[in-house]
Order: structure tokens, then C-alpha cells, then sequence
């Protein structure tokens, strides 16, 4: 194999495909990216078994060949790379690389030891925009769990129904729904949280990225770069009967504000597991957060906030852990955020002031 690229377009290639390389893998040639030429063209895979991405970019190909190079010294090497030309020739299994006085010999594997790639979906396609899907993995993926005796809620659940595509998760303490568009079709799957999080990175740059699933897996193709996922089996659970409807407390208050008194009580509440006690007071129009009293010591913070329904000037109050809810806090849009809940005991709904997100809390026994 001989063949010149640009080292902008390869560092951006093997950046976006060494993410799936494992650093400690069972199987060693897993820690490489399989570098293949094709007419006028480089491609470059990595796979762990469960997620596999290749990415393609021009190059002048002088010699046809493939190879498999360890991931991390070759996606190092080539970041550091003036941005000019680079040369890569295999010798054996060796791969050298050169460019502007910079010469290495790295080395490789066969490219007939690496496993064989899995071909990518091509059913049922959906074009998503790519600055409402990113922002969608960002507010779920922080609520999927990672207690592998419950695989379903280690992905999210990617679905549409009645013209509306969500994506949602949980992991039994917090929920998060976030609609991504309008959808003509119904459909449903989960998918693990390290694919949605390995998805990102493709993300940038582009519009669209389109998808692409079966039964068994879901592809994601932006440009000449595709991610190809296996799906988690199973149904996922109906949470929707699980977010609060009307109820009894609904309180209004500045987001950036609360924000600020959750990490101050959360500074005393860290050998307390991080809970904090928020108590709304209708009669003086305020809410608080204050931290359960510890070795530490106490601490207690007000702010304003508007009741837009309460049980007459009775305080409401429940106690939630306050990392959950400043990641809620921080996934919602706009200056004012709405907490509704009906009781000490009863689950906590954060929304901001878009309707296509929702977030909800569990409390936390006293």
C-alpha cells in the first residue's frame, strides 16, 4: 500500500474511528483501525464488536493495500503532524508515515487477522438535524444507567409515535425525554449510551445525518463517515404514566439562580450523599435549598419564586440529590425553570421554557 492524503483529513478520520478501539481489548488487534485504499480513496474502521465506524477521504493512491496500525500511536502521531501532505507506505506488516521531515515506522498487523466489519443497516431511512439530535443525547444520555442486570436502561429509547420522535431514558432515579422532530412513521429501539455518546463527534460539521436500522442494529451516516451500533433487545419501560400530570405544587423560579444556591448547599451536602432539602414557601414567595445538617456544618440559600399553584400557604418540600438536579437544571432551556411535584414523597418534573424537554427527579427518603 502507498498513497498520499492531507493530514487534516486523516487526523479528523482515525480521531472520529479510534474512538471505538479498545485501549484494553480481549482481543489485541481490537486496539487497531484497519486502513484500506479503494479507487481514490482511504478508509479507515475500527470496531470493539458492538459498535463498528469507518470514515472515508480522497487520496492518491499509488499502491492498493490495507493494514491493520495500533489506534492511539497512530491517531497521536498524525495529530502532531505539520498540515501539509502525508505519505503512508507499508513495508510487510510496517506501516511508515512521512511528512515534511517527519518520518515513523509503526509497528502493525495483517489486515486479514482484524475481524470482519459488520455491514451497515440499509432499512428504513430517517433524516435527523444534527443540532437537535446532539442536544437530545446530551440531556438523556446523563439519565441512563449503568447496572448492566437491567440492559435496557443502559441505552436510551429511540421512538416515534403520533408524529413525534423522542428520545428517552432512565436509570430508576431520574427520567429524561427529549423530542428530537416530527415523524411520519412509528418506530422504536433502544440504543446503548456509549453508541448515542460515540455519535456526537459526527455530529459536527453537518446539517443531517442519517439514519439507518433493522431488528439488530441502527447506522448512523454523516457524510463519508458511518457508525454502525448493535441495538439492546427488549422493550423499554412506559414512563410516560410516570411523569407527574397536574399537580398540587408548581413553582416558577429564575433557573441560573437556582443553580447557584444547588451548588451551595451541595458543597455541604457531599457526605450526605449530595442531598439537599428544597422547600417552597407560598406566603413569602420563596423557594429554598438547604443542605441536612452534617459534620460539615449547614447551609441554606433563598430565592423568589413565583407559586403558579399551591395547597394555600402550606410549604412544600421534598428532598432530592443535588447532582440530579443541577444536571437536570442544566439540560433545560431558558432563563425561568417550573418544578411541579405533589408531595415530600413524590417524583419531582423540572421543565424549562420549551416544551421538548422534560426531566424528571426522584425524591430521596429523608
Amino acid at each position: 500500500m502507498k498513497l498520499t492524503v492531507t493530514q487534516n483529513n486523516l487526523a479528523k478520520a482515525i480521531s472520529l474511528v479510534s474512538r471505538v478501539a479498545s485501549a484494553r481489548p480481549g482481543l489485541p488487534i481490537l486496539a487497531d483501525v484497519l486502513l484500506q485504499t479503494s479507487e481514490g480513496m482511504l478508509t479507515i474502521a475500527g470496531s470493539n464488536f458492538e459498535v463498528a465506524i469507518t470514515s472515508t477521504i480522497h487520496a492518491q493512491v499509488d499502491e492498493a493495500g490495507a493494514i491493520a496500525v495500533p489506534a492511539k500511536l497512530l491517531s497521536d502521531f498524525v495529530g502532531n503532524l505539520p498540515h501539509t501532505n502525508v505519505n503512508l507506505e507499508t513495508d510487510g506488516n510496517k506501516l511508515k508515515v512521512s511528512a515534511a521531515g517527519f518520518r515513523s515506522t509503526i509497528n502493525s498487523n495483517a489486515a486479514e487477522e482484524y475481524p470482519a466489519l459488520p455491514e451497515p443497516a440499509t432499512e428504513n431511512d430517517i433524516v435527523l438535524p444534527t443540532d437537535k439530535l446532539k442536544k437530545s443525547i446530551s440531556g438523556t444520555v446523563i439519565a441512563t444507567s449503568n447496572d448492566t442486570t437491567r440492559p435496557i436502561l443502559t441505552g436510551a429509547d429511540f421512538y416515534a409515535v403520533n408524529g413525534e420522535a423522542f428520545l428517552a431514558a432512565t436509570d430508576g432515579y431520574r427520567l429524561a425525554e427529549s423530542k428530537i422532530m416530527d415523524a411520519k412513521d412509528d418506530f422504536s429501539m433502544i440504543i446503548p449510551a456509549k453508541t448515542l455518546t460515540d455519535i456526537i463527534p459526527l455530529l459536527n460539521g453537518t446539517k443531517e445525518i442519517t439514519v439507518r436500522y433493522n431488528d439488530e442494529q441502527v447506522s448512523f451516516t454523516a457524510g463519508e463517515t458511518c457508525l454502525t451500533s448493535r441495538l439492546i433487545d427488549g422493550r423499554f419501560i412506559d414512563y410516560k404514566r410516570l411523569l407527574p400530570g397536574d399537580t398540587n405544587f408548581q413553582i416558577k423560579v429564575n433557573r441560573t439562580e437556582l443553580i447557584k444556591i444547588t451548588k451551595m448547599a451541595q458543597l455541604f451536602a457531599r457526605v450526605t450523599s449530595g442531598t439537599v432539602v428544597i422547600t417552597g414557601n407560598p406566603a413569602e414567595k420563596t423557594l429554598e435549598v438547604r443542605s441536612i445538617v452534617s459534620q460539615l456544618g449547614n447551609n441554606s440559600s433563598s430565592i423568589d419564586a413565583e407559586f403558579l399553584a399551591a395547597k394555600g400557604d402550606e410549604d412544600c418540600i421534598v428532598n432530592l440529590n443535588s447532582k440530579y438536579l443541577l444536571d437536570a437544571l442544566n439540560c433545560l432551556d431558558g432563563d425561568s425553570v417550573i418544578i411541579k411535584f405533589n408531595g415530600k414523597m413524590t417524583p419531582v418534573l423540572l421543565l424549562g421554557e420549551g416544551d421538548d424537554y422534560k426531566h424528571m427527579v426522584m425524591p430521596v427518603k429523608a
